[in-house]
């Protein structure tokens, strides 16, 4: 079975709602034209129900199959990112400094697709909920509208999102059961030392030698305090101290990520986070203050709704286009706030070679719109077949 007929005829519409959108860039929760957008484009569908402000600028969109029966939810994400665009594309963004450089464009036009098809045939019993969230970039918007209610508020019982990947091959899937991405946190520790003249040292409280004592102990978190087969990721990025060659500054700053897969791995780094820090200042006669924000939870697929989803994929893009057991990735999805509340898979679609996401040069590759929008529609109808 492979894309849809019906989605296939409408391909053209698809690429001109994802080209508009991509005009439209909006960061975290101020989706506002994005969200209008979406939600004209689904009463044009005829869709039951229409959810408006979840999240600020999220949407959910009910629409009624044939009978009674439970009710399956397809997510898609709408925000963009503070990059400037190098893409050259004639519909580039119009706003500066934004840019659709992660493909929720294309995520959200995939479930656009998808509600036209199901809102024309209906073929299933029970309901679907189409969920047209912001702020996954930054916000956690998924776990804010997971905290408002939406999944007792309609009644979802399982949950199914794509992401587009660059360097897969165009129209496949990957996707593993378990954990398959990472949990990620926030890290910054602020020291306070003396400053003075570089010439003498003696009379200061180095703190730019501190934090480089404090980054370099951190890293002993991952080589030496966590068991060798357990992943874990800790990287400093950010150290700013100092102005002039001639001048020991008073302040430092350090700023990281850490990605993790078990909760008790990230407890532990916590906890060595602090006494490391608090070991490191002593020793250098300084104070710092350690702040560690716990972000995204890992993103674990259910095993079974994997498999279910798998079989789709097949139908769709081939059996030897689907892959099950891809290695997780230690980047981070607010869908895991989602598969934290109810059973569900998040899957990887292949959109070929070019620019990496994140990058001013990435572009969403239209072709490979009506592939997820006939994955959803399929994931509706075997989920939830008629008779």
């Amino acid at each position: 079975m492979p894309v849809v007929n019906r989605i296939a005829d409408f391909s053209a519409d698809m690429a001109a709602w994802r080209q508009h959108l991509h005009t439209i860039p909006e960061l975290a929760f101020e989706c506002h034209e994005t969200a209008a957008f979406v939600a004209d484009r689904l009463r044009e569908f005829g869709v039951d129900e229409l959810h408006e402000g979840i999240a600020t600028t999220g949407i959910v969109a009910i629409i009624n199959g044939q009978g009674e029966g439970p009710t399956i939810g397809l997510r898609a994400d709408m925000d963009a990112l503070p990059i400037p665009e190098e893409t050259g594309v004639a519909y580039q963004s119009t706003k500066p400094g934004n840019m659709h450089a992660c493909g929720h464009d294309g995520h959200t036009t995939m479930l656009l697709g998808a509600a036209r098809y199901l809102a024309e045939t209906r073929n299933f019993r029970g309901r679907v909920a189409l969920i047209f969230q912001p702020a996954e970039e930054e916000g956690g918007g998924a776990g804010v509208m997971v905290e408002e209610g939406i999944m007792d508020r309609f009644d979802i019982s399982q949950i199914y999102a794509l992401h587009n990947a660059p360097g897969i091959p165009e129209g496949s899937f990957q996707t593993t059961p378990g954990p398959i991405m990472a949990a990620v946190d926030t890290f910054e520790v602020h020291i306070q030392g003396l400053g003075g003249h570089g010439a003498m040292p003696h009379e200061t409280r180095d703190p730019v030698m501190a934090a480089c004592g404090i980054a370099q102990a951190i890293q002993t978190i991952v080589s030496r305090n966590n068991y060798a087969l357990d992943s874990l990721v800790i990287s400093v990025t950010q150290i700013h101290t100092g102005t002039v060659n001639n001048v020991i500054p008073d302040t430092a700053f350090i700023n990281g990520t850490v990605r993790t897969f078990d909760p008790t791995v990230q407890k532990m780094v916590m906890e060595r986070m602090e006494q490391i820090v608090q070991g490191q200042a002593q020793s250098y006669g300084v104070e710092a203050r350690l702040d560690y924000e716990v972000n995204y939870p890992a993103t674990i697929n259910d095993a079974d709704k994997t498999g279910f989803a798998a079989e789709i994929a097949r139908d769709v893009a081939g059996a030897d286009r689907v892959m099950t057991n891809v290695d997780a990735m230690m980047g981070a999805e607010d869908f895991s706030y989602m598969l934290q509340s109810r059973p569900g898979a998040y899957l990887f679609l292949g959109q070929g070679e070019g620019a990496g996401l994140h990058h001013p040069k990435y572009n969403f590759n239209d072709d490979i719109a009506p592939v997820g929008a006939s994955f959803f529609a399929r994931i509706v109808e075997k989920a939830q077949p008629l008779g």
